[in-house]
């Protein structure tokens, strides 16, 4: 039901106060508007893609034939590092959070983020940690390469880049954990009168649980490299097995962390496309509490789950018995999650724009990974096939067609909004197909390639594994060009405001507050905090 509003754009006194807005490089560097910190974090992020996304090629390039071609061993493992916590660190988060300034204020109808001067201070405290994170390729001996997991023994082996990506990784840590106070504020404070917590949009409820989740396991993360700091320079031994350390004591401690951390980079997604879904279904979410209960059972499982990891280290089989049976466990409210998305779909008057091509592309695709996750599960399946590239393929089924679409769904979406100018139709499609099939052909053959033997992060391989791999390589790059094809052609024409304006509401079934403002949205929005018709059942899909 939408919103029933006290004035019909939701911003009454905007006329006062745009004077106000600073312009130039001032309202950038200096920026406390939600609209503004929500871009700066969207474009960083596209920014991290693209250099994690060459580190990719870099890796795909090495192995379409057998042999060394271009990088040495070392390199090799630079970049599969690298590429690993660029994606995780600099793209992926980052781009939820800018997601979650954009929308949680006119979602909920706030009038900005709580704590406007901090979310600008964690938005700026990436820069450095980005700049040290692709400066340690500079440094002496090369960028770390200990895998993005950063496991003992090898960290303590690295030369001082490892200290500069421990560094790093505290700073953005640091600005998670800001982020994510300001986001829990918010949404506990700042909702417009008449707006439960059961009434809320489903991209709310999801980044208020992700954000309890940051909040409880960025300080681990914090403890485990803080550890692996004072190994290599304050004579500690936590993880040196000549002082009585362990090295597999880290592998729990970084997957305590680890686990969570893979909820956190999917939770947004599912709220995002819980937005999209409806709205082109033309139907109400099908059971939206049941959608809440499931993600919050979801952060909460995330917590018992982690040793599913280490399989392979010898644990005891009581031990593997248990965290197989748990990581079944949560395949459950996931499948919630799924059902309730097809029962929206069923029966629906469904059209096929490009956010829905991207929510339906999705659902099939991290179906796909959710099963092969289901199938590391099983302990004697996962001793079968650690750190083979069936790993490889699942992790990316899920973080990439998990993750990175829901981020394109939500641009094709809610860009309108935020822009005030609609993207070119044809051009959203030929990204979407583009993507789907270019993924497809670059991750589906490493299930084979998994199932046959070949370990991750090898520079070289038989020849058996010659085919797929440099099928593999051919589908990499093609899904880097449409990549480049989405930010040239797509992203930059709304930018400049170039195409058919925006209506306030592009979207004829869309519902929520964020309709409710104009196109693109004004610098101030709901200085009078909108009033819901509390009578309705829900406001919201």
């Amino acid at each position: 039901m939408s919103a029933v509003l006290d004035h019909p754009t939701g911003h009454v006194h905007d006329h006062h106060d745009d004077h106000h807005a600073p312009t130039g490089w001032r309202r950038w560097v200096f920026a406390t508007n939600h609209k503004d910190i929500g871009t700066l974090y969207l474009l960083f992020s596209f920014t991290m893609l693209m250099i994690g996304g060459i580190l990719a090629l870099c890796i795909r390039a090495e192995l379409f034939q057998p042999g060394l071609q271009f990088f040495n061993p070392e390199q090799f493992n630079q970049f599969t590092t690298m590429h690993g916590l660029i994606m995780v660190f600099g793209a992926i988060m980052p781009a939820f959070v800018g997601f979650a300034n954009w929308m949680i204020p006119l979602q909920i109808g706030a009038s900005d983020m709580a704590f406007a001067r901090m979310n600008n201070f964690s938005f700026w405290l990436m820069i450095p940690a980005a700049l040290m994170l692709v400066g340690s390729f500079f440094m002496p001996g090369g960028a770390p390469a200990a895998g993005w997991t950063l496991y003992a023994p090898l960290t303590l082996q690295m030369g001082p880049s490892m200290d500069a990506g421990i560094f790093a990784m505290h700073i953005l840590g640091a600005s998670s954990i800001m982020g994510s106070i300001n986001i829990i504020v918010t949404i506990l404070n700042m909702r417009a009168p008449g707006m439960t917590l059961m009434k809320m949009p489903m991209f709310a409820w999801t980044w208020l649980i992700t954000a309890y989740l940051l909040i409880a396991v960025m300080p681990v993360l914090a403890g485990a490299i803080t550890m692996t700091l004072t190994d290599r320079h304050f004579g500690t031994s936590f993880f040196t097995p000549a002082g009585g350390g362990d090295p597999v004591m880290y592998q729990h401690i970084f997957w305590f962390f680890g686990h969570p951390e893979v909820y956190i980079m999917i939770l947004p997604a599912f709220g995002i496309i819980s937005q999209i879904v409806p709205a082109f279904a033309r139907k109400r979410l099908f059971g939206y509490a049941s959608m809440v209960y499931a993600t919050a059972s979801i952060a909460i499982l995330s917590f018992i789950v982690w040793a599913h990891h280490m399989f392979a280290t010898g644990m005891p089989v009581t031990g593997q018995l248990f965290f197989m049976y748990a990581t079944m466990l949560i395949a459950v409210p996931t499948g919630v999650k799924i059902f309730n998305w097809l029962a929206t779909m069923w029966r629906g008057s469904m059209t096929f724009e490009t956010p829905m091509l991207w929510a339906v592309g999705f659902i099939f695709v991290f179906t796909m990974g959710g099963f092969t996750g289901l199938i590391c599960a099983v302990a004697p399946i996962d001793i079968q096939i650690q750190d083979t590239y069936y790993v490889v393929a699942h992790f990316h089924y899920v973080l990439v067609a998990g993750s990175l679409y829901a981020l394109f769904a939500g641009v094709y979406y809610w860009g309108p909004k935020w822009t005030g100018v609609m993207y070119s139709e044809t051009r959203g499609k030929i990204h979407f197909w583009g993507s789907l099939i270019f993924f497809n052909v670059t991750f589906f053959p490493m299930h084979f390639l998994g199932l046959a033997g070949m370990p991750r992060r090898y520079a070289d391989y038989p020849m058996q594994f010659a085919d797929f791999n440099m099928l593999a390589s051919i589908g990499a790059f093609g899904f880097g060009l449409m990549q480049v094809y989405f930010f040239v052609f797509v992203v930059i024409p709304m930018m400049r405001g170039k195409g058919a304006k925006a209506p306030q509401k592009p979207w004829e079934a869309a519902e929520g507050l964020e309709w409710e403002v104009p196109s693109p949205a004004p610098f101030h929005t709901f200085e009078n905090p909108p009033k819901l018709d509390v009578t309705a059942t829900r406001v919201v899909g």
